[in-house]
């Protein structure tokens, strides 16, 4: 068994957030370390959560282990991985665009890009296109996601923030 296989049985656990998200989409699995030395197959995971203390890891680390379980793998370690911080720029383009196709606009620029000080980020939608949208709340039902509204189509849509 080798790293690279485990880490694609990582692609069938989803964000319970946002499940049409897998944990590899979302860049939150740091690294996967296989041991088959010495006895039983030792694998390590690390995890590095959206933001300190989302309550989702407890969930997406119980998805880990029935995944693993599932397939023979009883000695498992899940370790979260809290240096460096999360961010957008780890998501996969995949995900961005699963996130589209779910409905909820993706991050569009890098984290490390912010707009500056009163700028205001534009944000597509999602479900038709267009530019003519407006901030409805920075904060969503999530922490991590803002309100907008399309002003054609006149949908409302979350945005995945950068961070």
């Amino acid at each position: 068994m080798t790293s690279e296989e485990v880490t694609a049985w990582l692609s069938s656990v989803t964000d319970p957030e946002v499940p049409a998200l897998s944990i590899l989409d979302l860049g939150i699995v740091r690294n996967v370390e296989v041991n088959d030395e010495a006895g039983p197959v030792n694998v390590t995971i690390w995890i590095t959560p959206t933001y300190s203390g989302c309550p989702a890891m407890d969930v997406i680390a119980m998805g880990i282990r029935m995944a693993l379980t599932g397939r023979g793998i009883s000695n498992l370690i899940i370790e979260q991985q809290i240096s460096h911080a999360w961010t957008t720029d780890w998501m996969s383009e995949e995900g961005k665009r699963k996130l589209k196709e779910y409905g909820i606009a993706p991050p569009t620029r890098k984290a490390i890009n912010p707009p500056g000080l009163f700028e205001e980020e534009k944000i597509d939608c999602p479900r038709c296109g267009s530019g003519d949208t407006e901030l409805v709340s920075q904060f969503g039902p999530t922490s991590c996601k803002a309100l907008y509204r399309c002003l054609d189509c006149k949908e409302p849509f979350e945005h995945f923030k950068c961070h």
